[in-house]
């Protein structure tokens, strides 16, 4: 039985040579299919959607459940609810539909009221049916605002410059966010695409940091590789970082103070993200009063001079 190779979890099987392992934004460039409804998580999809789309569905909900109970009441008659009555129809549909939201709020103002037991039974439903649901909407609410999450920043190239007495690859990381965020500690890998017995494969290489790990997060972090003679990297040149289709992947792990729990942030770089024979210009300084300035929108920003190129090396 051959060794097998060191896999984190992404397959060594090739994929298009445009299509990243992990996007931008932290996710796997994973399409999943055969799935069906017992494999949908309601509440995480709620509480990991964006801000927008969640509104959207919270107020669709709301629209969906007043309209439904609306078409109720006048399939029974709108002269089962007082005050609802008007000479259009548009007009009954419309009272219908706002003494369902009041109904579903629970607000009651008084002005439409329910008599008869039909009215009455599909208004005491409407009530459960709303003490219920805004208890779920304020759960899921509460969930995404208490939700722990890190909002790490990485510069947009990766560095392969001199650093010491030879050359080392790097990136810049910071928390772009005011809470505080303890014990970071960085992996990263090189992902290959090799020819193996004639089939393409992927191949994962660890790259070992010049510090792994930092107590404190409050400035920019550069995280360093140096490329000695142990490096996986040593010798290789933009052509070879092409050929290989090289992408680096990231994972960032650390402790959020507000909530003491622990947060990740996943990125990646591919080989034509390289810039060759640069450097990071500072992000930070001391102002005139002592007190150290951190500069975000610099995090990016390369030493003037420093003459660096994308996918060329120096």
């Amino acid at each position: 039985m051959n060794k097998p190779t060191f896999d984190p979890g992404l397959t060594q099987k090739f994929t298009h040579s445009l299509r990243r392992a992990i996007r931008q934004d932290g996710s796997f460039n994973v399409i999943r299919r055969g799935t069906n409804w017992r494999d949908i998580h309601p509440y995480l999809y709620l509480i990991n959607v964006s801000w927008t789309a969640f509104f959207g569905i919270i107020l669709s909900a709301f629209f969906a459940l007043n309209l439904l109970f609306a078409i109720a009441y006048m399939l029974i008659g709108v002269e089962h609810l007082h005050g609802a009555e008007s000479p259009y129809a548009y007009g009954r549909f419309l009272n219908a539909f706002f003494f369902s939201s009041q109904s579903l709020t629970t607000v009651g103002y008084g002005s439409i009221s329910p008599f008869g037991i039909p009215a009455n039974a599909i208004a005491a439903l409407e009530g459960f049916v709303g003490v219920m649901g805004f208890a779920v909407g304020t759960g899921l609410l509460v969930g995404r605002v208490s939700r722990p999450s890190a909002r790490i920043g990485f510069s947009k190239q990766v560095l392969i410059a001199p650093y010491q007495d030879a050359t080392a690859l790097q990136f810049r990381v910071v928390n772009r966010r005011s809470n505080t965020l303890m014990e970071i500690s960085a992996q990263v890998l090189a992902m290959t695409v090799e020819d193996v017995d004639g089939r393409a494969e992927r191949r994962y290489l660890r790259l070992t940091l010049e510090r792994p790990g930092i107590l404190f997060f409050p400035l920019t972090w550069t995280v360093v590789h140096p490329i000695d003679r142990d490096s996986p990297l040593y010798g290789k040149t933009a052509a070879d970082f092409a050929r290989l289709q090289m992408e680096f992947l990231i994972l960032l792990k650390g402790t959020d103070d507000t909530f003491g729990q622990v947060v990740h942030q996943r990125f990646s770089y591919r080989y034509d993200e390289v810039v060759w024979g640069a450097s990071f210009a500072p992000a930070f300084d001391v102002d005139e009063h002592g007190n150290m300035v951190l500069e975000i929108d610099r995090l990016s920003a390369l030493a003037a001079g420093s003459g660096g190129r994308v996918g060329t090396s120096y």
